[in-house]
């Protein structure tokens, strides 16, 4: 092999990284603990070795080029590795033990999270996780939970949050509903529809009115405050509703409504408190989550 062709700058490829999941260098800075001018200049070493243009400026955000596009994949092929060669070494080395409670929503817990834990008890097997199912804001402050999944960036200033992926969702029918009721193409079509409400009904009403859709709160037929009984009521054909992309594709006789428009977006924010550089547990668990959050379509 010949190593002296292995000289690539692992910090010039995560400045770039980040800049690409922050969306611009000082919120890049900000995630990854540098100056934005250090941060800049790793970007600019990294295009002048690779000699192309990574990034193109579109209004205050940065957006990758072509070439961009195309490294992309591979430098999170090499953050993946590093992640799981710093999580293989603190699982196996230093025998970490005792728990973690995760808070995160109900749907979440049952529908993502399992798939997380199974990589963690092959990494440290000695480690004990409790999962706080729950779509209230658990106070990690007041040690409800050590680490929580939220879809907003809490403000607390001794918390600590990673951005760590931009989910999208849509609205979804059984096929057995949208075959007896039809399927709507257009979004005036969903008022003669039948909706399964979860949690909040005027925040879903102000959502799909937003989008040009003219619906109320006599569209809303069943509801449930937990997010799996909603989905299951959607399941069984009593209505439309909301649900993130990666879980109803993974749900059959499930279908999308409007397939055609564009997806909402919401954010998944990864949280702990400072306890997070003290406490190699939580920090253990922290960054396999970060990866694998990041890896999958929620």
């Amino acid at each position: 092999m010949n190593w002296k062709s292995v000289a690539f700058d692992w910090n010039q490829a995560r400045a770039f990284l980040a800049t690409v999941e922050e969306g611009s260098l000082s919120a890049a800075a900000r995630a990854l603990g540098v100056t934005q001018p250090t941060l800049g200049r790793q970007v600019s070493a990294l295009e002048e070795r690779l000699d192309v243009v990574l990034f193109e400026r579109v209004g205050r955000s940065l957006r990758p080029t072509p070439s961009g596009i195309e490294l992309l994949d591979h430098v999170r092929a090499m953050r993946d590795a590093a992640n799981r060669i710093s999580l293989t070494a603190s699982g196996q080395s230093q025998a970490i033990e005792g728990q973690v409670r995760i808070t995160a929503s109900d749907i979440m817990s049952a529908h993502i999270l399992p798939a997380a834990l199974q990589q963690l008890r092959a990494i440290a097997p000695l480690v004990d996780i409790d999962i706080v199912a729950a779509n209230d804001i658990r106070d990690l402050q007041m040690r409800e939970a050590d680490i929580a999944i939220r879809h907003v960036r809490p403000e607390q200033p001794d918390l600590i949050a990673r951005l760590v992926n931009e989910a999208t969702a849509g609205l979804y029918a059984s096929t057995e509903y949208l075959d007896r009721r039809g399927r709507p193409q257009s979004l005036q079509d969903l008022s003669d529809h039948d909706f399964v409400g979860f949690a909040d009904h005027e925040r879903l009403i102000e959502a799909l009115v937003s989008f040009g859709a003219k619906i109320s709160l006599k569209n809303i037929r069943a509801s449930s405050q937990n997010g799996i009984v909603s989905w299951e009521m959607a399941r069984c054909g009593l209505g439309i509703t909301f649900m993130a992309d990666g879980v109803a594709g993974n749900t059959p006789g499930m279908e999308k409504v409007l397939p055609d428009n564009e997806p909402f977006g919401f954010p998944v924010w990864l949280v702990t408190h400072r306890e997070l550089h003290t406490s190699r547990r939580i920090r253990l668990v922290y960054d396999l989550l970060a990866t694998f959050l990041a890896d999958r379509t929620i």
